[in-house]
């Protein structure tokens, strides 16, 4: 078989940091994933939130080919490219940031959010500032991103990383001013922890660090790569309660499935780096941001932060009676719009039942920490997927 054949050629040239699921994915449509086998898959994983206008958008295609049929697909960030031009524009139009370096990854975004902080600082006289994380935070696999990630059993085998990052308590607002002292430097955060179990940041949490960064001239750094571009019912999971950062980051479905992340800064971060400080050879490319050009159009003409409002309380009202029908196996329920999660009893082994959906059901989760399951359809999704997830979600849960 041709799926057989793949897979154990993948297993012969891939370097091992994955543990894959048996099946090779060839073609997509809307919200469904077709196998080398031409089975269909729903889709609720959105390739980690990734996909939010699912798969095959018109607009979204016509902006690929056309990029690629003038033929410059790169020229360096020795020159100005108008896609890059246009994108930057309608993302800072959108965000009401001043300024936007684009990136390959949302890893990368956070890399260079880091630098604008420590030079920020640096430009101040403070040449060893720190920076308060987060537990249970997740942001990225670099080694300035695992600096700031709170979770051990991602930072441990790397150690040393880079220095002077101490955690607070999410959504504890006396543990962030407990840290607080003469070297502090920033503050980072995600508005919405997705890896580290579904947990949305509270309005009184996000208010509060604002106010203790604004009191102590510290740089406030928003996390928004998996939760923002409309997953939380908001274009950015911030705008809900007018929480500005200085510095944010963006990825994933800004490029529906094409490699391009950002960092934007505002007001006094706007212009900490100078010539020099940063770069990226393919960061900005005109192909990524012509089609990050077209996403943006997409999103705002569609209103799909609107429609993932909508469609999360939809699928909050399915979630919640799975939950209230398996009482012994799910014991929470959270998040909002299109990002939530069931968090499952303890001896239910989540990776059977993501596996057994995948593989018996056709359906694709993928899961979080505290032994949850997230749900991060694309953002395009209507009742009728709901519905369709439900029916093949229960089907799993009542023969595991």
């Amino acid at each position: 078989m041709v799926n057989d054949r793949l897979l154990n050629e993948g297993e012969k040239v891939f370097y091992k940091t994955y543990n894959r699921f048996p099946v090779v994915f060839d073609h997509a449509e809307g919200v469904y994933i077709y196998d080398v086998g031409d089975k269909k898959y729903l889709d609720f994983g959105a390739g980690i939130s990734v996909c939010g206008l699912g798969y095959g958008n018109d607009l979204v295609n016509y902006a690929l080919k056309s990029q690629i049929e003038k033929g410059l697909l790169h020229t360096s960030n020795l020159f100005y490219n108008e896609p890059a031009i246009e994108a930057a524009e309608k993302l800072t139009t959108m965000t009401g940031m001043d300024k936007v370096f684009f990136t390959n990854s949302g890893t990368e975004a956070i890399e260079g959010a880091l630098k604008i902080a420590r030079r920020y600082n640096f430009n101040k006289g403070k040449k060893n500032s720190e920076i308060i994380a987060m537990q249970g935070s997740f942001h990225g696999r670099s080694m300035g991103a695992l600096s700031v990630t709170g979770k051990d059993h991602y930072r441990e085998p790397f150690e040393p990383l880079v220095g002077g990052v101490k955690f607070a308590t999410y959504n504890d607002l006396d543990s962030v001013k407990a840290l607080v002292n003469e070297n502090t430097g920033a503050i980072i955060l995600e508005t919405f922890q997705g890896e580290g179990g579904i947990y949305p940041a509270t309005e009184e949490f996000l208010k509060g660090v604002r106010q203790i960064c604004d009191d102590n001239d510290l740089i406030l750094i928003f996390d928004e790569i998996q939760c923002g571009m409309g997953r939380t019912g908001y274009l950015f999971a911030w705008q809900e309660y007018d929480v500005k950062p200085d510095v944010m980051t963006v990825a994933k479905a800004l490029g529906n499935g094409v490699p391009i992340g950002a960092f934007l800064a505002s007001g006094k971060a706007s212009d900490a780096m100078k010539p020099g400080d940063h770069g990226s050879t393919y960061g900005g490319n005109p192909l990524v941001c012509a089609v990050a050009s077209a996403v943006l159009d997409v999103f705002k003409e569609a209103d799909i932060p609107g429609h993932a409002k909508t469609m999360g309380e939809y699928l909050w009202k399915a979630l919640d009676e799975i939950k209230e029908k398996y009482p012994e196996k799910i014991v929470d329920h959270r998040g909002k719009g299109l990002i939530q999660g069931l968090e499952f009893a303890p001896d239910v082994k989540i990776s059977d039942v993501v596996s057994k959906a995948l593989l018996d059901k056709k359906l694709i989760l993928i899961s979080a920490e505290h032994n949850t399951i997230r749900f991060v359809p694309p953002l395009v999704i209507e009742r009728e997927h709901v519905a369709e997830m439900k029916e093949k979600f229960m089907e799993v849960l009542d023969e595991i």
